[in-house]
């Protein structure tokens, strides 16, 4: 039976996607579509940050909740999705699929994810670890 992936294998899934992301036009070879290029940059650029500040397991600051992260991801696949035509980069076939390609994996992750936000006690516990590591 099918079951929903855990905040864990989402934030893997981030980790995997926002290097993904940032080096596409490098990857896929479409540099020279400069718009699609700074895109990139900022949807990996604004995928690293909401992850970092998502109360889960691999939060940094842990200051937005999951159900937030998980629409936040809805909101910038959406926006992947439509980037080629409402940038008029279309007709550009790399660049074009490059962001079909992340806006449908961004749409598939987040409609797989279990949106359940992070047990308080499991988030002490973590707290708790943190500040038992020595300072930087």
């Amino acid at each position: 039976m099918w079951q929903p992936i855990s905040r864990e294998l989402h934030g893997i899934a981030d980790v995997a996607y926002i290097p993904a992301v940032a080096s596409a036009p490098e990857t896929v070879g479409f540099t020279e579509e400069e718009t699609a290029t700074t895109l990139c940059r900022a949807i990996s650029g604004g995928t690293l940050v909401s992850a970092l500040v998502t109360r889960a397991e691999w939060g940094a600051v842990k200051a937005m909740p999951f159900k937030m992260h998980l629409a936040v991801d809805f909101a910038t696949s959406a926006f992947a999705l439509a980037a080629p035509w409402l940038f008029g980069f279309s007709k550009n076939a790399k660049a074009r699929n490059t962001f079909v390609a992340m806006g449908l994996t961004g749409l598939v992750v987040g409609l797989l994810s279990r949106p359940e936000e992070m047990d308080p006690d499991k988030e002490q516990w973590l707290k708790q670890k943190a500040e038992q590591l020595p300072p930087l």
